[in-house]
């Protein structure tokens, strides 16, 4: 406050400039706070400096970036990048020509000082030097960096090295005009007596490994040499930036061919890099046994982000799983500096065992059996990682031995040391896969026991570890795990009298993914006695502004989902509540948007989660939920959230109306006239979650409305054929393509159903598409309707068809039981083609078929 109040004097930024450069008689910590208060002045209110001040401070900050100290220079620096980043950089002309001819001074100081500076506007202001903007200044800059790789100075070396690396990864042109020279600088460099150097070149090859991959393949062998000599590097910083580079490279095409000679060398470097250093034991405590009873401080709980509801069809495509969620990522030992040499050699590991598969193992296994059974703990440890890293590359190859190593993992789970047994968690989360495909009684069930005892342990690094690898357990278990439910849930509601803060939350976790996986097992009185009061015990406690709401309510989502009428005793609390929360948040978002500097922003992630759980109520209650709804004003919030900016929001919103539809459409009905525009504008393929779910809404209304979906048609049919119609957007996207366009399909389909007279003229543009997409999925109801649509509107408009029947018979061939008397429509579509076309013309039609084809529908159909 008192800095506000001085703020109001136009000088007092004077004087603030003046202490930093002038008041040498001051000590120097109290004139860089003078610096970087001004620093935040800057940020806050430099368009406000009357301009004699901004003159001032800019002409004092060059005249003193070659003070003596080294502190003063830095403060300096940070001023200037900070003015120069506030759009200055154009206002400023002399700045850069100045401060490049500093670097020319006798005197180090100045020199030092005006790298530093530069340094961080390459840093902050890449983007603009690089830019018409201002006569591209780089071309001028980056030769004179290249002449500093040279110095004698080791920190002005560096500080060349950084500035240069700043315009690598976006391929700046006048830095890719003297590529060649700045490869060849730094090769001279690669031997550098200071480690901050070596680490600059390090981080550039490394950048352009990614880049310009064209010009380090003639020297890829020393490359690689150097690397793997850096990777060893005594300063810990210089190995972390150098075993980036395994990283980077294996996710280059020419990968394998690059690096199958060195792996004999490369590998046990990558092991040696995975053991703990002494450093991480001690921040680790890991000589801390015991520390269940210490609360958590607040900042070691990251923040958790909530993934909104996407409406899946129930029918995976045969075989395509939708694998959007790599859980299983190395988090060994989260709450070190997040990134350490450890991590980084583990993660190279496992890509790598990704791309030579089972020929990593000879160079592997000599390694393992030498430390999985070393008397010392951290050899042990590591070896442990180790087996975990490869798991997912080198599965096949390791078969053989695990009936030998599951056993002896198990048995490390009640190591005496606690980052043994959690380190074991997670390995062992990466084999469950095998472990339940065996017979239970073999692995699966001493694991399991082994593990809920894990989740009671006395460290809380390794209940959260024992936490995370059962819900993985869990996924891939599923209903194997229904005889030993009585005996999890004992466990795991156990915890939750014996959790801290951080770990109840993984906790919530664990028991969501229980109901995901044993679904309607879960919905008996005796197992519903032992959860539900705990959980509810916690939602009663929690604030409508606590963060934890996110992970209980998305448990809570899938509790409701699994328990069906089982959960109906407390749904109506917990229904009113994420009303309530929707209505806040919406209440909120309206006084921000009238007065944004009145009222802050709400956190629209409490929305969401409340929207996807009473999706989750409404399809585990069905029917039932109809009172609730009733009593509500769900669908007047609904509208709102609908029409919300946040994307998120909406794909929430339309789950929701789906699953309200289905469960009590005579609530829906009426709003219908109003929601059905907001979804034909929804369809938007750019987001494509959203589009997703507004589809299928659009579907489970037609299906209630039947005839009546009639006057809404134009406003979504077009582009629904549209999006069937697009070539297929890139994987990268993180939903599977297939099951959008599955979406739009099924809907399509339905819309036919029920108004075939308004659909069916359309049925040329997109029966191609439409049969292609749905010949991959199973038998089931949303692939019924959509049938008995396409049957209905050929009937409308047999022309439609004429062009592409050979798709429409692949697709009613991938039918393997379909109902009577849809089976009837089906063949009177095929004879009726028959027919018309006569016998002549149907054999040369179907001799194009391939033979299964053909065998089927003769088998089935009499065609």
């Amino acid at each position: 406050q008192k800095l506000e109040q001085l703020n109001q004097y136009p000088d007092f930024n004077n004087y603030l400039i003046f202490v930093l450069t002038k008041l040498k008689s001051e000590d120097e910590p109290t004139r860089s706070l003078s610096g970087l208060i001004l620093k935040n002045n800057v940020k806050a209110h430099f368009h406000n400096f009357p301009n004699g001040v901004t003159d001032f401070i800019k002409s004092e900050c060059l005249n003193n970036i070659g003070d003596s100290s080294p502190l003063i220079r830095a403060t300096v620096g940070i001023l200037i990048t900070t003015i120069a980043s506030k759009g200055e950089l154009q206002n400023w002309p002399e700045l850069l020509p100045k401060l490049c001819s500093l670097l020319d001074s006798e005197d180090y100081n100045t020199c030092e000082g005006a790298f530093g500076a530069l340094q961080k506007i390459c840093e902050d202001s890449a983007e603009i030097l690089d830019s018409d903007v201002l006569d591209r200044p780089l071309s001028i800059m980056i030769p004179k960096f290249l002449q500093f790789f040279k110095h004698s100075s080791p920190k002005i070396r560096s500080h060349a090295v950084a500035c240069v690396n700043q315009f690598i990864i976006s391929r700046t042109q006048a830095l890719m005009l003297h590529i060649d020279s700045f490869i060849e600088n730094l090769f001279a460099l690669a031997g550098d007596e200071e480690p901050e150097v070596r680490k600059n070149v390090c981080r550039a090859l490394v950048m352009l490994l990614e880049v310009r991959m064209d010009r380090l393949l003639p020297h890829m062998i020393s490359i690689v040499e150097y690397m793997l000599q850096r990777t060893q590097d005594q300063d810990e910083n210089v190995a972390l930036e150098a075993c980036e580079f395994w990283l980077t490279l294996a996710e280059q095409p020419i990968c394998k061919d690059v690096l199958c000679r060195h792996l004999t060398k490369l590998i046990p470097v990558l092991v040696n890099g995975m053991k703990y250093s002494e450093i991480d034991i001690i921040l680790l405590k890991g000589d801390v046994e015991e520390d269940e009873a210490i609360p958590d401080s607040e900042q070691d709980i990251r923040p958790r982000f909530h993934r909104s509801r996407t409406v899946a069809q129930q029918h995976e495509e045969d075989g395509i799983e939708d694998d959007d969620e790599e859980d299983d990522e190395l988090d060994d030992d989260d709450t070190i500096s997040d990134w350490n040499l450890r991590k980084c050699s583990a993660a190279a590991l496992d890509v790598l065992a990704n791309v030579f598969r089972d020929e990593l193992l000879p160079h592997i296994l000599p390694l393992l059996k030498e430390l999985l059974f070393h008397p010392e703990w951290v050899v042990k440890e590591s070896g442990i990682l180790v087996l975990g890293a490869i798991a997912e590359g080198c599965m096949q190859g390791m078969i053989p031995y695990l009936p030998e190593l599951i056993p002896h993992l198990i048995q490390c789970l009640s190591d005496k040391k606690a980052l043994v047994r959690s380190i074991t968690c997670w390995t062992l989360s990466r084999y469950a896969h095998w472990v339940v495909s065996q017979p239970p009684d073999t692995y699966l069930k001493p694991l399991m026991t082994e593990l809920l005892k894990r989740i009671l342990d006395s460290n809380k690094r390794v209940q959260e570890a024992a936490c995370s690898a059962f819900a993985t357990l869990e996924e891939e278990a599923c209903t194997e795990l229904v005889p030993y439910l009585a005996y999890i849930l004992d466990t795991l509601v156990f915890a939750f009298s014996k959790y801290q803060h951080k770990n109840l939350l993984i906790l919530y976790d664990a028991i969501g993914t229980l109901a995901d996986s044993v679904g309607h097992h879960l919905n008996k009185p005796e197992y519903i006695q032992m959860l539900m009061p705990p959980l509810i015990q916690k939602w009663n406690m929690l604030k409508d502004e606590d963060k934890d709401l996110f992970p209980l309510l998305e448990c809570l989502s899938s509790v409701a989902t699994a328990l069906q009428s089982g959960f109906l005793p407390y749904c109506e609390p917990v229904y009113q509540r994420c009303v309530n929360l929707v209505q806040k948040t919406l209440a909120q978002a309206m006084l921000h948007n009238a007065q944004p500097d009145q009222y802050e922003a709400p956190d629209k992630d409490f929305m969401i989660v409340a929207l996807d759980l009473l999706s989750g109520l409404a399809e585990g209650l069905g029917g039932n939920i109809e009172q609730l709804v009733a009593r509500s004003n769900i669908l007047t919030l609904m509208y709102q959230c609908m029409q919300d900016k946040m994307p998120e929001v909406r794909q929430s919103s339309f789950a929701l109306l789906g699953d309200l539809t289905k469960a009590c459409f005579q609530h829906v009905k009426p709003c219908i006239a109003d929601f059905m525009p907001i979804l034909g504008t929804n369809l938007n393929p750019e987001f494509i979650s959203v589009c997703n779910n507004a589809t299928w809404a659009i579907g489970e209304i037609s299906i209630q409305m039947g005839i009546e979906m009639q006057p809404y048609i134009p406003m979504v049919l077009h582009q629904l054929v549209e999006i069937i119609n697009r070539p297929n957007t890139p994987k990268t996207l993180l939903e599977n393509t297939g099951t959008q366009k599955l979406n739009h399909t099924i809907t399509i389909g339905r819309l036919g159903y029920v108004c075939p007279q308004e659909v069916a003229p359309m049925l040329q543009q997109f029966i191609r598409p439409w049969c292609t997409s749905l010949r991959n999925i199973r038998d089931n109801e949303e692939k019924d309707s959509a049938f008995r649509g396409i049957c209905t509107m050929i009937s409308v408009n047999p022309s439609g068809v004429v062009q592409d029947f050979i798709f429409f018979c692949d697709a009613v061939a991938s039918w393997i039981s379909p109902k009577d008397d849809l089976r009837d429509m089906f063949c009177k579509i095929l004879h009726g083609f028959k027919n018309q076309v006569g016998d002549e013309n149907w054999r040369r039609f179907s001799d194009q078929f391939p033979p299964p084809l053909k065998e089927r529908l003769a088998a089935y159909y009499g065609v």
